[in-house]
């Protein structure tokens, strides 16, 4: 009997046993999972594909200035008489939603591969040198006047067209062309450093930017981009080509009207791309300014790159109708990269209104006056 008891006993506690550790096991594999729930739960999430700091885009050195809050998109301003007669409405048909966009800056079948600032803004220049009133507005008054109706030109143009703020510039004559060699025996008097350091800080200080502006004689554009490399390299500056103040030699600037082949800008821009890319700069403008057909030769060795875009810059100066008629001329139907168009305060008749400078095909990216 004893004997049973302890048989009965011992089956007992080995089926005890076994429940326990079965239950310890279910425990510790409950556990586990719940471990490895909070530990899913409470990870970090996967790291998206951020930039890398050397993928970043240096940032612009520039403030454009606020439409004003009542201020209306450009295409709401334009009767539809006006879009009907805009340049090519026949070529776009009868249905004005499928002609040229009101607001394209960019020529047609042209791309921007930069982030310079004629991708999302426009650009209003004062043009001049500060030592001649004759050379245009620059020489017209102090540096702080000067900025207050620069911005006031501006701020105009923003309104115009809120899509498009518009962003303030200098654009100051660096090389002057002269009727004499000079001491370099080509025709042209540099700006003094100083000067060019004075008009440097007075953009900087108004979040504007500085375009400095080469009349080159008979030296090269090369060689002119080279004398103005400590300034390039600023996040803010930008290169201007007064095209029709370089000649060849035994002829004399300001007497002769002279131009430049497009492959001397192209090694302008090829010039700059490297530049941006060497010093980890903002991406930059070039402007060639033409009003003779000679003043630009060989436009299609011009190719804006992925640092650098290209304006080609109208500026002659008259009556309004002709002045369109050559912009479509020389900047649509020669088609670069960007349009630009010059306003002379005293010389044009009339004097185009923001509203009528931006129906032209294309909207001008850069409005200078001088």
């Amino acid at each position: 009997m004893k004997k049973s008891v302890a048989l009965i006993l011992g089956v007992f506690l080995i089926l005890l046993l076994a429940a326990c550790s079965d239950n310890n096991a279910d425990q510790e594999e409950n556990n586990g999972k719940e471990e490895n729930s909070n530990t899913e739960e409470n990870a970090a999430p996967e790291p998206e594909d951020k930039e890398k700091p050397e993928d970043k885009e240096p940032a612009q050195p520039y403030k454009a200035l606020k439409p004003a809050e009542d201020a209306k998109p450009l295409e709401q301003k334009l009767t539809q008489q006006e879009l009907e007669n805009m340049p090519d409405a026949e070529a776009h048909g009868s249905d004005p939603a499928r002609m040229v966009p009101v607001g394209q800056t960019l020529v047609k079948g042209a791309e921007d591969q930069t982030n310079g600032p004629l991708k999302n803004h426009r650009i209003v220049a004062y043009y001049g040198h500060p030592n001649s009133e004759n050379m245009g507005i620059l020489g017209e008054m102090g540096k702080d006047e000067l900025m207050k109706k620069l911005k006031e030109q501006t701020q105009a143009y923003s309104d115009a067209d809120p899509e498009r703020p518009a962003v303030p510039m200098i654009e100051l004559i660096s090389t002057v062309a002269q009727r004499d060699p000079g001491p370099e025996g080509h025709y042209y008097h540099r700006t003094p450093p100083e000067l060019i350091d004075e008009y440097a800080d007075l953009a900087k200080e108004n979040d504007a930017l500085l375009m400095l502006d080469v009349q080159l004689g008979t030296d090269s554009v090369l060689h002119q981009v080279k004398l103005l490399e400590e300034w390039l390299k600023l996040p803010y500056v930008h290169l201007a080509i007064d095209t029709e103040f370089h000649v060849a030699e035994g002829e004399t600037p300001g007497v002769d009207l002279g131009g430049v082949d497009g492959a001397e800008v192209q090694e302008a821009v090829e010039y700059l791309t490297d530049l941006v890319e060497e010093n980890d700069l903002p991406d930059k403008m070039i402007v060639v300014h033409q009003f003779i057909d000679d003043a630009i030769t060989n436009k299609s060795a011009i190719r804006p790159s992925e640092h650098v875009q290209v304006t080609l810059n109208y500026d002659g100066w008259g009556d309004a109708s002709t002045k369109k008629s050559l912009y479509r001329k020389f900047v649509r139907n020669e088609a670069v990269q960007y349009g630009g168009f010059k306003i002379f305060y005293k010389k044009d008749e009339p004097i185009m209104t923001p509203e009528e400078v931006l129906k032209l095909d294309p909207n001008p990216a850069i409005v200078n006056y001088q």
